[in-house]
């Protein structure tokens, strides 16, 4: 008769107690099966993009073209940020090629749609340390996540695992105005429209009026700041269109200030949770009707960025 495994002990078994089975497990080279493709991958972050732990985004596309560059596997949205994630995925280790293609289209999808906050993304196998020699060559222009993915076979199932390796590093346009390209009134004047240039002045009037007497306008490729004796000062910043003016408040949000702007019949746009920034879209008739809550608006805005600095 074969020996029978002694009984636990009562110890034993109050140790055991409660505690969930331990099961083994090993990893699934993605690039080397013939079933796990990229494709496969994609799929299962597009299923469910919370596996990449960036928060709850929306799939905005998949496999989205971009203009002599190929197609961008997976375009991601933040609602609450306002924050576009162009994420790129690779089988195996990270390579220069795929580095750069990975930048290139979030610089794309950026220069399209200014007004939106980016962030390029790239998933593979193996994050190598040429990654981050390359990624160092940017000095923190680029913000850039990158995320490592296991396949782990259990029990005759596959899970997957994401971990981030690098963070997003800052693109404070806001804070520094060396890293936009400057331009001057006709520039805005030719992508917007002369009016809506006439409505930021008198924005401007306002802020000067309420909260910084010394503000003037400095124009930028993708926004028009201000500028407090030639520094730049962005407590709020401009983003004229053909018939209206976006405009960015650095201001913590409240309930209470949210309900007095829509209460005025101000159009309040999605809070950017990521800079701390109001964002209201404004046309010459708001302007000319609620100067004081814009005022107000200015007033807070100086206030919160002084006390930032």
């Amino acid at each position: 008769m074969a020996d029978l495994e002694p009984e636990p002990s009562a110890n034993e078994r109050q140790d055991r107690k409660g505690l969930p089975e331990y099961v083994t497990h090993h990893k699934v080279p993605l690039k080397a099966h013939p079933a796990f493709t990229e494709k496969w991958l994609q799929q299962r972050i597009a299923d469910d993009p919370t596996l990449l732990g960036l928060g709850d985004l929306d799939v905005k596309d998949v496999e989205r073209s971009q203009h002599r560059a190929g197609r961008l596997d997976l375009l991601m949205y933040d609602a609450e940020s306002s924050t576009r994630y162009e994420v790129e995925i690779q089988l195996g280790a990270t390579d220069e090629s795929h580095i750069i293609r990975t930048i290139e289209y979030w610089d794309i999808e950026r220069r399209r749609y200014p007004q939106y906050d980016h962030v390029a993304v790239i998933i593979a196998e193996e994050i190598t340390a040429r990654f981050f020699n390359v990624i160092s060559l940017f000095n923190g222009f680029i913000p850039i996540v990158a995320i490592q993915v296991s396949a782990l076979e259990i029990n005759g199932a596959v899970t997957l695992v994401f971990t981030t390796v690098l963070d997003r590093s800052t693109l404070a346009i806001e804070e520094d105005e060396d890293v936009d390209e400057p331009r001057d009134r006709t520039y805005w004047e030719s992508k917007a429209s002369p009016a809506t240039l006439v409505a930021t002045d008198r924005l401007v009037e306002i802020i000067r009026d309420t909260a910084e007497p010394k503000a003037h306008l400095k124009y930028n490729k993708n926004y028009i700041g201000l500028a407090v004796d030639g520094v730049a000062t962005n407590f709020m910043t401009f983003r004229p269109r053909r018939h209206h003016v976006l405009v960015e408040a650095k201001i913590p949000r409240t309930d209470e200030l949210t309900a007095e702007l829509e209460d005025a019949g101000i159009s309040v746009l999605t809070y950017q949770t990521r800079w701390g920034y109001y964002r209201i879209q404004v046309s010459a008739d708001d302007i000319a009707k609620h100067v004081d809550v814009l005022g107000k608006l200015a007033r807070l805005a100086r206030e919160t960025y002084g006390a930032g600095r």
